[in-house]
């Protein structure tokens, strides 16, 4: 249980919007950054491998490939130099922590799409067998396991 003195003072520093977002969105970090007597947001785009924490300690971990080099970075939620996080595609995963992604490379770092539903009765088709009109990417992950099952 966490002291009450404490969470009376970090209520009164803490964001009012919260962003809502979940481990293996693809999100747009909006950081602000200053360079001498300038200011400007400059975007943090990438997936969401981490979450952990909670009131003011709160942070999430986005990782992004720049140049064939992955680079993580580490965010407070509710740092005054994070002007916004808007989420750009919603992704489908099991786990917690996103750590295998480290070691994936090209095509199998891809995250599966999922559907999110808009409130009023209909969902967004963002399955990735939906976008295929001839369902190519599912027969062709079907025929593997047939091919495999055929082999043994």
């Amino acid at each position: 249980m966490r002291n009450r003195i404490i969470e009376s003072v970090e209520a009164a520093c803490r964001k009012k919007d919260v962003p809502k977002f979940e481990i293996g969105d693809t999100v747009a970090v909006g950081v602000r950054i200053v360079e001498g007597n300038k200011e400007r947001v400059q975007p943090f785009i990438g997936v969401v491998i981490a979450r952990r924490g909670q009131g003011m300690s709160e942070t999430f971990t986005v990782r992004r490939i720049v140049d064939d080099e992955g680079v993580e970075r580490v965010f407070p939620l509710q740092s005054p130099r994070i002007v916004s996080v808007e989420v750009q595609r919603h992704g489908q995963v099991r786990r917690a922590k996103l750590y295998y992604l480290r070691e994936r490379v090209g095509k199998a770092r891809k995250l599966r799409e999922r559907r999110v539903s808009t409130g009023k009765g209909r969902s967004v088709e963002a399955d990735l067998g939906a976008t295929d009109p001839h369902g190519a990417g599912q027969a062709s992950s079907s025929g593997r396991k047939k091919e495999v099952a055929a082999a043994v």
